[in-house]
């Protein structure tokens, strides 16, 4: 089994359960969500938006490899009613937003995922959780 972190985020309908579904939804397709942090709530990163957002992140025990795994989670956002992902640095309001931020300690570059998640030490709204769950049972 990898273990993999993910970082979690949504701005628009009803935040909270639409990450609880995420996590339902990952725990259903690609592994075992075994540790998840606090929710909290931050300010739109990278553009302008009146929606706050709710993020938080999760460890994944997964047997998928990343590729199989960036496909589970673009499926998840998708069903959970994302349409367009972010490109070149332009974001957008999002109902769920999941990266994965490390697996196992795996460096990859590819034109599609780079790992680890390459802007996750400028974003307190990831370091904040990822420290929270890196800290359980250490």
């Amino acid at each position: 089994m990898h273990t993999v972190y993910l970082s979690l985020g949504s701005n628009l309908g009803d935040r909270e359960a639409t990450m609880r579904r995420a996590i339902g939804l990952l725990n259903e397709r690609a592994g075992s969500v075994d540790r998840q942090s606090s929710f909290i709530e931050t300010e739109p990163w990278g553009f302008e938006s009146a929606n706050r957002f709710l993020n938080m992140c999760v460890r994944l025990l997964t047997a998928l490899q990343p590729a199989e795994l960036l496909e589970a989670t673009k499926q998840i956002e998708r069903e959970l009613g994302r349409t367009q992902k972010s490109v070149n640095g332009k974001y957008h309001d999002r109902p769920i937003d999941i990266d994965i931020l490390m697996y196992d300690d795996l460096q990859l570059s590819t034109p599609d995922l780079t790992l680890p998640h390459p802007h996750m030490q400028e974003r307190e709204f990831v370091m904040i959780p990822l420290r929270e769950i890196l800290s359980i049972g250490s």
